[in-house]
Order: C-alpha cells, then sequence, then structure tokens
C-alpha cells in the first residue's frame, strides 16, 4: 500500500469509555483473516496519563484486533527526541503514573509535583487543609532544568503555584522570585487540547485549559508572555511527523517495499501552522519522515460542529467565531477546513479505500 491511517481515538473510536459503534466494524476491514493490518496504522491521541502499552491493550480489546504498543502514538511520544533533557532533573506535571511514563520516554530524573510539595511544604498553601502543623526545616531538592507537562493534573491550584514558583526561581522553588531572569527554564507542553469529547453532553475541560491558566498566570505577574521550547499533540506539526516516522517504520518491518505518498488523518481537522519562535531542533532527527501528503478526513462523531463559522484572524475572535487552538498556532483557515466530511469512522475507511482503489 501507498497510503496510511493516522486515527484520533477520542470522538473517532470512544466517547469516553464508551464504544463507537461503527469502531469495530472499520477494523475488520483493516485486517487480514490473521489479524494483520493491511495497511500501515497509527492512532494518534492526545492523552497522556498512561504508558502506551496500556492503551495498546485498551485498544486491542475496544476494536477486536491486536495492536501492539508501536502503533500507538500518545501526546508525550515526541518527548524522546528530546535527549538533551533526558539525564537532567526536570519538573513533571499530570496524572497517572507519571514516573513510569517520564522514564519510559527516556529522562533519568523526573520529580512530579506531589514530591516536590513533599519537599517544600510551604509552597502549597491555597487548602488550609493540606497546609503544614509545624514548620519544616529547609530542604533542597536541587535544580530543576525544565517543566515538562504531561496533561492536566488534579489539583490544579497546587501544579499552577508550583510551577510558577520554579519558573520565577529559574528552578530553585523555595527561593525569592526573580522576574529578571528571563526567558524562564524551558517548558515542554504536551497535548493543547482546550476541550475533549466523554460521556457528558458538553465538551469537558482538557490540558490546553490548565496551560491557559498557567500562561495568565505567568502574565500577569512578570508582563511578559510564557514561553514553550515545545509544543507536542494534535494538531502540531511535531506530532504529525513523527508519526509518519512510525508509519514508515511499521511500513519498513511489514516489508512493504511501495513508498507511502499519502497520510489520511482521520478525526479532527488538519495541522494548524505553528509559530516558527518555538525550538526546531528536532526537526534532524525527523528527517526520514520525506513529507508525505496529509489528508483530513473530518467525523462527525466528536466535537466538530458543521455550523460552526470560522474566524479569519485569531485577533478577531473575541467579535467572531471564537479560536479554541493554542497561543502559539497561527489559525489558518484553509488548514482547517477538511479534505473530506464523513459521518463516522467506516465510512472513513470504505471512503479512503474508494480514492486509493484498495481492494483488501
Amino acid at each position: 500500500p501507498s497510503f496510511g491511517f493516522l486515527f484520533d481515538i477520542d470522538g473517532v473510536l470512544v466517547r469516553g469509555k464508551t464504544p463507537i459503534p461503527a469502531a469495530r466494524a472499520a477494523f475488520q476491514k483493516l485486517v487480514n483473516s490473521q489479524g494483520q493490518f493491511l495497511v500501515p496504522v497509527v492512532f494518534v491521541t492526545n492523552a497522556g496519563n498512561c504508558l502506551r502499552q496500556k492503551k495498546a491493550d485498551q485498544l486491542s480489546q475496544l476494536l477486536g484486533v491486536p495492536i501492539s504498543q508501536d502503533q500507538v502514538m500518545m501526546s508525550h511520544s515526541p518527548l524522546r527526541m528530546f535527549k538533551r533533557y533526558h539525564e537532567k532533573c526536570v519538573l513533571v506535571s499530570g496524572q497517572g503514573p507519571l514516573l513510569d511514563i517520564a522514564q519510559d520516554l527516556g529522562f533519568c530524573q523526573p520529580i512530579t509535583i506531589d514530591t516536590l510539595r513533599e519537599k517544600r511544604p510551604l509552597l502549597d498553601a491555597i487548602d488550609h487543609d493540606r497546609r503544614p502543623s509545624v514548620l519544616v526545616v529547609f530542604c533542597n531538592c536541587g535544580f530543576l532544568t525544565a517543566v515538562v507537562l504531561f496533561g492536566e493534573p488534579v489539583r490544579w491550584e497546587t501544579s499552577l503555584q508550583l510551577i510558577i514558583d520554579v519558573l520565577l526561581t529559574s528552578g530553585y522553588p523555595g527561593n525569592p522570585y526573580q522576574q529578571e531572569n528571563y526567558p524562564h527554564i524551558p517548558v515542554l507542553a504536551c497535548n493543547m487540547d482546550l476541550m475533549w469529547v466523554a460521556e457528558a453532553q458538553s465538551p469537558r475541560f482538557g490540558h490546553g485549559t490548565f496551560m491557559v491558566c498557567l500562561e495568565n498566570i505567568y502574565k500577569k505577574i512578570t508582563g511578559k508572555e510564557l514561553k514553550y521550547e515545545a509544543l507536542m499533540g494534535k494538531p502540531s506539526r511535531l506530532t504529525y511527523q513523527y508519526a509518519e516516522h512510525l508509519i514508515r517504520t511499521q511500513a519498513l518491518q511489514r516489508s512493504w517495499e511501495q513508498p507511502i505518498h499519502t497520510l489520511y488523518a482521520v478525526g479532527g481537522p488538519a495541522t494548524l501552522s505553528q509559530d516558527h519562535e518555538i525550538g526546531l531542533s528536532w526537526e534532524n532527527e525527523l528527517a526520514s519522515a520525506a513529507a508525505a501528503r496529509c489528508r483530513s478526513v473530518l467525523v462527525c462523531t466528536g466535537v466538530y460542529n458543521p455550523h460552526t463559522e470560522v474566524p479569519l484572524d485569531t485577533r478577531d475572535s473575541v467579535t467572531e467565531t471564537v479560536f479554541h487552538g493554542h497561543r502559539d498556532f497561527r489559525f489558518d483557515p484553509g488548514l482547517v477546513e477538511p479534505d473530506h466530511i464523513v459521518p463516522d469512522v467506516d465510512a472513513a475507511v470504505d471512503l479512503v479505500f474508494q480514492l486509493e482503489n484498495f481492494a483488501p
């Protein structure tokens, strides 16, 4: 095959933990009688609260076909390329098995928000019931060289406070704020989704909402913009380049000799272009991804609203339809318009097979 699939999960295959009926039918068309995929497939999710293997196991049970962890791309998967931080002490924010996730990605010295709070209990003062009853002796927890935001945390007030502390003290939380130290230590963020679709009738807050809070608190205190070393997860260019790398690796392992020319992203709109000021040092590591054409197939089972108008510019979005993308993405209406719109994922597979003249 000369094409491959990039499948969103939330709103395409599931709503929360409830399978979308069309999903199983779609994937029966994508495998042979031995359960092997007929075309390269990668699942691209903005989830970041578990290991790839756990997500692969969930998908296998959900879809009734065997899925390997090498077919799963979490929002944090591209962090494997940021090797310059792997040996350093970094603060990690989110929920789930954070240390396991960080170490699986290559980080040798991750410190969680909870660990930092235990070492510096005086810093977490919003919840009166969690304040220390006695003053704790000063504890040096070392120099934090970067902040990695895996996903939305549970106690937002604690995470916001401690991350701000780390940024304003150049990695030495507990020290006095040093506003002259700008730019701050690097921040790497995964999953910019403002909202996501679960079983509720309306979309729920995502990690992007937490990031909006962090950005605005930082700017209110310092008068300056919070800067990101990298943003990853849909719809960043980095994520789709890394997914293309996984597709090509999969084709190589299956000894499919025909080059992959077209990738079909089934789920949300195509990638938005990212501001050039964000670090691009990872691009050399993806040189093997030869820029296959990516076409978007939008399904109507997720957050998509066919009646929403497209704003001309993010700066005008207060008076026009609100732009829900991240602050550091330039808005291009041409990129948001999908190449195809179909009712569900089963119809998407049928459409792609038809476009590619592919007969399983």
